[in-house]
């Protein structure tokens, strides 16, 4: 895999890094190929039960995605048509991972890296970080599937002052709207996050995945109305799994339970 976008694991915990930590790790077109290509290895990697993405260095997750692809890859629709297809492809895979992922952000964070962090389930960042999604100075637009996380965040209030005002909001504000999950010092970020991750992948991982198919369902299809068999069972289907069965032992006989995704 090429060294701009790095993946490793340890102890269950699978890490992607965005590592352009010079450009502040803006993303080029090859590395939107490459995050989705990382997100389906360890999303099919029974040995992961968490995944962090992350950036490299001290000053930046992300600045978004890399301008200087635009004369190459965005100057007209139909060559704008395949960067989204790569772009969205890359989100989906991420959003779509059977496992949790946290996104673990340092420093700025905007553009089309503040969208790639809407697509992870919690999104904890370190003191003095800056977000925004200013793609109005530009001239472009946010997609749907971009927007669809934005609102589901947010709301449409406050997805519209951000577009709109094409401001930059501090990590305050942004876990007061919604779109932080959580704020720590910058000097126990890695720590706390890290932290997290190893606590959850103690985890039920059958419930983990399923948790997260039952919160695109919902928002998806609110009312609950035409769901799928499939969809329907979903809940009940766990009580048919071993993992299902080894957390009422576990919790019975008073000992950690062992969790096996099956």
């Amino acid at each position: 895999m090429s060294e701009k976008v790095l993946v490793g694991v340890e102890d269950g915990v699978g890490t992607i890094t965005l590592n352009r930590p010079g450009q502040h790790n803006a993303i080029d077109f090859e590395m939107w190929g490459l995050l989705r290509d990382a997100a389906l290895r360890l999303g099919a990697d029974d040995g992961v039960r968490v995944v962090i993405l992350t950036g490299a260095g001290e000053k930046a997750f992300s600045a978004g995605a890399d301008i200087k692809d635009f004369p190459a890859h965005r100057s007209n629709s139909g060559l704008a048509r395949a960067y989204a297809e790569a772009f969205e492809g890359a989100l989906d895979a991420i959003e779509q991972m059977p496992k949790p992922v946290i996104c673990m952000i340092r420093g700025i964070c905007v553009g089309g890296g503040c969208e790639l962090s809407m697509a992870a389930d919690l999104r904890i960042a370190a003191t003095g970080s800056t977000f925004g999604v200013p793609v109005a100075k530009i001239g472009v637009l946010v997609g749907y599937n971009e927007m669809r996380r934005l609102l589901h965040l947010v709301g449409p209030g406050h997805a519209a002052n951000l577009l709109l005002t094409a401001r930059r909001i501090d990590e305050q504000e942004a876990l007061r709207i919604g779109l932080l999950t959580e704020v720590v010092p910058a000097d126990r970020l890695v720590e706390h996050t890290y932290g997290l991750a190893r606590e959850m992948t103690t985890y039920a991982p059958l419930s983990q995945s399923a948790h997260k198919r039952i919160v695109r369902t919902v928002l998806a299809n609110p009312s609950l109305t035409a769901l799928t068999d499939e969809e329907r069972e979903l809940p009940l289907s766990i009580f048919d799994t071993e993992d299902g069965q080894e957390g009422y032992r576990a919790f019975m006989e008073k000992r950690p339970p062992r969790f096996q995704g099956r």
